[in-house]
């Protein structure tokens, strides 16, 4: 058995194809699978038994599970081998053979009597990321992370040349800078133009160069508002004048953020748009104040409704009457200067009065506040407690579960 030193040297295999032996299926091969997966590899896994997450990947035909111990001659025709059994003996087994194949293996219960070790990994962009730290995975996992947050946020730039001019609709998710997602920051950082608005979040701007253009096209609620056809030209524009824009929204740019209105538009133009989901405040702002939108035995159902006209509008499509007679969770959006009007509506038409309602205020920032009150109760108590905008109304028994 070879030992090894703290110098390795870092290769990639192409195992599309190709017999990979893994021994053993508990959680250290449970999180060893998926990677071997995407890389292609035919994957064959030794093991008596296996948790529930490796043997729904044998169950869907991801792998093949030989449901016994394993056996010497088991590696035969294999280009790779991962012993990651809870037994020594039978890893220092599985390695002997190994070895005497010349078969490149990784023991999990001792890294340094394997002949190969499994680098700390990450994907980034089409970049596959590896760091060895001599048998340190703690440091080696250190260093892939600082490495990998450095090129999300911009700071070290993989792509030196600058991206083709286009439109990036990125959801920025309920109102704190680290809920973007990570697709949306680094397209973020890409930006030539940030085209954002008031429920973006705001400290994200201040990541960005100076040579970045920021343009507000906010649109405060009950405020001012940019016209959202100006908003559209302007995207179109800027893009035919070579730029990459970013285009940056609160919560997700398809939940009441007229996101498709603007991809429609570019997409009439000839402007190639990426869509950046964000994590919608409709979810995140209850789960901030301990309210879950569903839970077990007390509702099935969260229905999502927007709150900018009123139940009597001519504008509205929303069936009221049948809302009032779910017994689920009701999550209104800009809903606060006509909440009154709303929990008449779903009481005139049967939704109990003592109904629990939560309402919060600014979720996931430093300024966030909520309530709990009842469906009789809300209008008031907004008012009483000076509840502005942007805040989210949630109706049903989940507003009133105690962590």
């Amino acid at each position: 058995m070879a030992t090894q030193t703290d110098d390795h040297y870092l290769a990639g295999l192409d195992l599309v194809g190709r017999r990979v032996v893994v021994v053993g299926a508990g959680p250290v091969a449970q999180r060893r699978l998926p990677r071997l997966i995407n890389a292609g590899a035919t994957v064959e896994v030794i093991a008596p038994q296996a948790t529930p997450a490796v043997e729904a990947l044998a169950d869907s035909g991801e792998i093949s599970w030989s449901r016994r111990e394993y056996r010497d001659g088991d590696l035969d025709g294999a280009w790779y081998v991962v012993a990651a059994t809870s037994s020594d003996d039978v890893n220092a087994a599985v390695g002997a053979e190994a070895e005497r194949d010349r078969v490149f293996c990784v023991r999990s219960d001792n890294a340094t009597e394997g002949s190969a070790v499994t680098p700390a990994v990450a994907e980034h962009d089409g970049l596959l990321l590896g760091v060895l730290a001599g048998g340190r995975p703690r440091r080696s996992a250190g260093v892939r992370d600082a490495l990998l947050e450095a090129m999300q946020a911009g700071v070290v730039d993989e792509h030196p040349e600058p991206n083709a001019p286009g439109v990036a609709l990125i959801g920025g998710g309920p109102g704190a800078p680290d809920l973007i997602t990570v697709r949306g920051r680094r397209l973020l950082a890409k930006a030539d133009v940030v085209i954002t608005d008031h429920l973006a979040p705001r400290e994200l701007l201040e990541e960005l160069g100076s040579h970045v253009e920021v343009i507000d096209a906010s649109k405060i609620p009950y405020g001012r508002s940019a016209s959202q056809s100006v908003i559209n030209e302007t995207l179109i524009e800027e893009v035919r004048a070579g730029k990459f824009v970013a285009r940056l929204k609160g919560g997700d740019p398809y939940v009441f953020g007229r996101g498709f209105e603007e991809l429609l538009a570019c997409a009439e133009a000839g402007v190639p748009v990426t869509v950046v989901p964000g994590i919608t405040s409709a979810f995140s702002a209850p789960a901030m104040a301990d309210v879950p939108v569903t839970h077990r035995g007390v509702a099935h159902e969260a229905v999502v409704v927007s709150g900018h006209v009123a139940p009597d509008d001519e504008r509205s499509l929303v069936d009221w009457e049948a809302l009032a007679r779910l017994r689920g969770t009701l999550v209104l959006l800009m809903a606060v200067q006509r909440i009154e009007a709303f929990a008449e509506v779903l009481i005139k038409n049967g939704r109990p009065a003592d109904t629990p309602v939560a309402v919060v205020q600014e979720a996931t920032t430093g300024t966030q506040r909520s309530l709990k009150t009842t469906l009789a109760q809300v209008a008031e108590d907004v008012r009483t407690h000076d509840i502005k905008p942007p805040a989210v109304v949630v109706i049903g028994p989940v507003a009133g579960l105690k962590p």
